[in-house]
């Protein structure tokens, strides 16, 4: 049984991430979506809240679980017992940010691969910064995230939908 490790900051979830967790499904017999617990920069949303909101994108995905993690990834993996990392790739921009993430992880970890799965063509500009940004400004993000991220992120922002 190949197990594979989703890791991610997931400040929130958006359906460019579940599209790699759909694909990643059909790879492996079982994916962790790992929720970091202490990335260095500012979180809308608790850890708590984030992995409340994966859990309820992926109910319907047996093969899925959601956890959260502080520490290095590789560790994690090992932890877990998953040897493999999926990551998804966008844009050129996020080729030079993961091959030098994935090079010291190789370094620090040389039994975990690492997959990257190309976003597909929709998913190519969504990030949850941008999520975000159009949130706060009353933009309409219902078809970048789930229903349940989009209510959240307008209770936290105090925007109504415009």
């Amino acid at each position: 049984m190949v197990k594979a490790l989703y890791p991610g900051t997931f400040d929130p979830v958006t359906n460019g991430n579940l599209d790699i967790i759909t694909r990643a499904v059909r790879l492996f017999d079982e994916v962790i979506v790992a929720v970091y617990d202490t990335p260095p920069k500012t979180l809308l949303f608790s850890t708590e809240e984030r992995v409340r909101m994966m859990q309820e994108a992926v109910a319907e995905m047996p093969k899925v679980r959601v956890v959260s993690f502080r520490g290095l990834v590789v560790d994690c993996a090992r932890r877990l017992g998953t040897p493999v990392l999926v990551r998804g790739l966008r844009a050129g921009s996020d080729f030079e940010y993961e091959f030098e993430m994935a090079l010291m992880n190789k370094k620090l970890a040389p039994e975990v691969e690492a997959i990257y799965l190309m976003s597909s063509l929709e998913w190519q500009f969504l990030s949850a910064t941008r999520v975000k940004e159009v949130a706060s400004l009353g933009g309409d993000i219902s078809s970048l995230v789930p229903p349940h991220v989009e209510r959240a992120l307008r209770e936290r922002l105090g925007r109504p939908r415009t």
